[in-house]
């Protein structure tokens, strides 16, 4: 058959579907028939429910069916002979006017668009590398004693100090008002780790076992408890326990707690520069990707297709709802998201989207099996059981599929930084961490 194909604006299309009328009873009359076999109704035995009964019952929404099916067999074979590529669904509307014994159909679309991607050789990409050093290593060596420590009750007579874990009875009032959250008893925070706030903690140091004390504080504008945000409080606070803190050695008895064979301290510090190592590794590949993205946006013209960001947008709500529903949020699956906060965003992901398709076509990038393997095997080497974890990645496929995006990913990157102008930069160690 030959398709006219109308060029509405920029990526929609319209081609008009023309079905025989009589095709379209003869199936709703063949299915019907099928459905006298089995259906059921009162006063008769079942397969003996007379046609017009049945047809009475279930003709308009047979038809229905028999219209959409057919409608969507006319839809894409018409694309399929025009050779487009339909980006979401189309929009299906009855045509008046159709030639006697006809049906006709308006079909809208939208079709995926050409990308043109400019010349690479002119973007500019900010490429990071970061070094793990032995201070790296001896901060996070601190983090795994810490989380080793033990306390020990200090004399009647010492002071809270910096480090010293305190167990406290607290009330605060405002106006001479007590407020919600603003009583405990037995709370415990450790003084200098940014538990409490800066007012709270220096307000507690020194004090010993026994004593009381009332202090103001003045709440930040932006504190998180919205009634209390700004405004200035009165505490009483009561010193219950002031214990020492204890960090283990750094020894051959803390390496083996630490899972490490030899137990010998070299070993521990070469076991944590390897784990530091390939999570630098993932989050510098993270950064220089995104660096690379940010260019492939701005080397590439295309025009995106409504449907899909609509479609990404719709997604993004249902993903909002499920991370409330995580948190506990009440009836989170009818909370009122506008889609226009997300519009920006899945339209950026979408054109990304396109653009990297296109690049791994173009260039065959797609993700080698190997790579999978390879990839797969490093991100295991930090679980306790590396096999299971492999294991558990090979027997799922929408969690190789998540793979296998990160892989073409890398691909994508590597390609376009050997052909950018590429400046490199070196961030600390902490800084990576952080952001």
């Amino acid at each position: 058959m030959s398709v006219q194909v109308e060029t509405l604006e920029k990526l929609e299309r319209r081609i008009t579907l023309t079905l025989p009328a009589e095709v379209i009873q003869s199936e709703v009359e063949s299915r019907l028939k099928r459905l006298a076999r089995t259906v059921k109704a009162d006063g008769f035995r079942p397969g003996k429910v007379p046609m017009s009964v049945v047809a009475q019952r279930y003709g308009y929404s047979v038809h229905y069916e028999v219209m959409n099916d057919k409608v969507g067999e006319q839809f894409n074979s018409a694309v399929n002979e025009a050779k487009l590529r339909v980006a979401g669904a189309p929009r299906i509307t009855e045509k008046e006017g159709a030639a006697e014994g006809q049906v006709a159909f308006d079909a809208t679309f939208e079709v995926y668009p050409e990308v043109k991607i400019g010349d690479l050789s002119g973007a500019e990409v900010e490429r990071v590398s970061t070094e793990v050093t032995e201070a790296a290593i001896d901060k996070t060596l601190d983090i795994l004693r810490k989380q080793r420590r033990t306390f020990q009750q200090r004399a009647a007579a010492d002071g809270a100090a910096e480090g010293d874990r305190v167990t406290i009875d607290f009330e605060g009032k405002i106006d001479g008002v007590p407020f919600e959250g603003g009583k405990a008893e037995g709370f415990q925070f450790i003084i200098g780790e940014g538990q409490m706030l800066e007012q709270f903690d220096q307000a507690v140091r020194g004090m010993k076992a026994g004593e009381s004390k009332t202090f103001p504080l003045q709440f930040p504008a932006d504190y998180h408890g919205k009634d209390v945000a700004g405004k200035e409080a009165d505490f009483l606070v009561t010193l219950k326990k002031v214990e020492a803190q204890h960090l283990p050695e750094v020894n051959e008895a803390l390496a083996k707690g630490l899972g490490i064979k030899d137990g010998t301290v070299e070993a521990l510090r070469a076991d944590i520069k390897k784990n530091l190592e390939r999570e630098v590794k993932f989050r510098v590949q993270a950064r220089n990707k995104a660096s690379v993205m940010d260019a492939l946006v701005k080397a590439a013209e295309l025009d995106v297709p409504k449907a899909l960001v609509a479609g990404e947008v719709e997604r993004m709500i249902e993903g909002a709802r499920a991370d409330l529903k995580k948190r506990g949020i009440k009836d989170a699956d009818k909370a009122p998201i506008p889609a226009e906060i997300f519009e920006p965003q899945a339209e950026r992901r979408v054109r990304l989207g396109l653009v990297v398709g296109e690049l791994v076509r173009a260039n065959n990038l797609q993700a080698k099996p190997e790579q999978l393997q390879a990839h797969i095997e490093e991100m295991a080497q930090s679980y306790e059981r590396p096999a299971e974890v492999v294991r558990w990645y090979l027997s799922d496929r929408s969690r190789m599929a998540e793979v296998e995006a990160v892989v073409i990913e890398n691909n994508v990157a590597e390609f376009v930084l050997g052909k950018a102008k590429v400046s490199d930069k070196a961030v600390p160690f902490d800084e990576l961490m952080v952001g």
